[in-house]
């Protein structure tokens, strides 16, 4: 098998050593933002006409839309714990217009719409930024595009077959660049070319997104309760016009209609267990560079930045010039569980940094300042699902398989029109109508996962081609995103 650029060019361990001493094990957004307003626990039974179970995106998204559909409604958001601690507070903070986890998974399952939902995942990010001007949202929205990497050389036809295809679609916003044209945009060894999305990719600082909305959330009147895990959805007793009680350990609400954005966490819905697995993502945040150091690696554009591997890196600059690179490892645990104690995995970071210096060896000195993980709701279609349950009371919206921050936005959308009732463009989607194949239980889903991990390193070392285990899982629709 061949080697990777990562495995032939690998820095010093002392490198990476000194880079990692004293970096502190916290997501370094969540870290950054001066403490958000924290919204009390519900402590009282009340009533209400929506109910959003998950202070995420896709639950903060889900109550703003629906004060702005019907300002009269009383709606309310329940959190486990505090407004954006999981997913929405950890990831990378990229706001990407596909709605499908790329052109190729869309394509394979929705080759009749996917025309479609490419024009409707950039309606859904346009919608995303003028709201951040609408609403006032402090989050360090920018819409610099997004740079797809070969650092293999058999990458470099794709990325050509990829550019090819946009232009074939009158897509102009799609730039092949070769290899001096992508080593002037950001400076590293390992580049061979890119294709520079410009239009279809923004970032953003995840924290601050989270609570900006929270803020915007309570201006339009939504009441947001903390500390308020819901533990029963109870509709025994009840009309379909009385709704849902939504029980937490201290209190009772009756909702007319409920919507779940409860992303990684065991589904309140028991059809919904099987549908998802927790994987843990890793990432690490360096310091700020210096002004000698962003000379060194360019970056003006400020683009974020992804490899075409299975097991890729992504990697981006904050407002502040520090670089977040994170990736490559996914890490499933046994009976899908969900731990603190999974986010300190020493030997990930040591990869990541040496990935990292193999990447920017110029940097060599710089520090980490953080080091952290999130845990990730995978789908067999690596995309997000819809559904309702309940005879129409309640919504569901999850399976995001890591590229969340611009789908929930049209996740909300979704369940919105079902609870509503409405016939709407988006309710008739195949994509939204579709519900992917489960995962088989234990023990089968811990071995199949991690022999799909081998497959995956494999085919990254054999010039992309997938094994009959990869190719099996492909025609059947399963899979498993690194």
């Amino acid at each position: 098998m061949e080697s990777t650029v990562f495995e032939r060019s690998r820095p010093k361990s002392s490198i990476v050593d000194h880079a990692l001493n004293g970096s502190k094990l916290a997501a370094f957004w969540l870290d950054d933002i001066v403490p958000a307003q924290r919204y009390p626990t519900l402590t009282a039974d009340l009533d209400c006409d929506l109910a959003v179970v998950g202070g995420g995106y896709c639950g903060l998204w889900t109550a703003i839309i629906a004060k702005q559909r019907n300002p009269a409604s009383r709606v309310v958001l329940l959190e486990a714990k505090t407004v954006g601690w999981a997913a929405s507070g950890r990831n990378g903070g990229f706001v990407e217009a596909s709605l499908t986890h790329g052109e190729e998974n869309g394509q394979t399952r929705w080759p009749k719409e996917i025309d479609r939902l490419n024009e409707l995942g950039m309606e859904n990010l346009d919608a995303i930024e003028q709201a951040v001007a609408d609403l006032g949202l402090d989050c360090d929205f920018e819409r610099n595009g997004a740079l797809s990497l070969a650092v293999e050389e058999h990458q470099v036809d794709w990325l050509k077959e990829m550019a090819a295809a946009a232009a074939k679609a009158g897509n102009t916003d799609e730039e092949f660049l070769d290899t001096d044209a992508v080593r002037k945009q950001v400076n590293s060894p390992t580049y061979l070319a890119a294709v520079w999305s410009k239009r279809s990719s923004a970032l953003v600082h995840p924290a601050k997104l989270a609570a900006e909305l929270a803020r915007a959330a309570t201006e339009l009147g939504v009441e947001i309760f903390e500390h308020s895990p819901v533990t029963d959805l109870d509709t025994s007793g009840l009309s379909p016009a009385q709704g849902t009680a939504v029980r937490t350990s201290k209190a009772r609400v009756l909702a007319k209609k409920t919507a779940l954005a409860t992303n990684v966490f065991p589904s309140l819905l028991k059809r919904n267990r099987l549908s998802t697995v927790p994987v843990y993502d890793y990432a690490l945040m360096t310091e700020p560079l210096d002004a000698a150091q962003l000379a060194d690696i360019g970056w003006e554009n400020r683009q974020g930045l992804g490899d075409m591997a299975n097991q890729f890196h992504y990697y981006r600059m904050s407002k502040d010039n520090r670089i977040l690179f994170g990736g490559y490892d996914a890490i499933y645990h046994y009976g899908r569980r969900v731990r603190e104690q999974y986010e300190d995995r020493p030997a990930t970071y040591n990869t990541l940094g040496h990935h990292f210096f193999t990447t920017f060896p110029q940097l060599e000195g710089l520090k980490f300042s953080h080091r952290w993980a999130g845990a990730i709701d995978t789908s067999t279609r690596f995309c997000a699902f819809f559904g309702t349950a309940r005879g129409g009371r309640i919504a569901y919206a999850t399976g995001f398989t890591g590229l969340g921050v611009a789908a929930t936005h049209f996740a909300a959308e979704v369940m919105l029109d079902k609870l509503e009732g409405k016939d709407t463009e988006r309710t008739r989607l195949a994509m939204v109508r579709e519900t992917p194949l489960p995962f088989p239980p234990e023990p089968i889903a811990s071995v199949g996962v991690q022999v799909t991990r081998w497959s995956l390193n494999r085919a990254d070392h054999n010039k992309g081609k997938r094994n009959l285990i990869l190719k099996t899982l492909d025609s059947v629709g399963l899979g498993f995103d690194s």
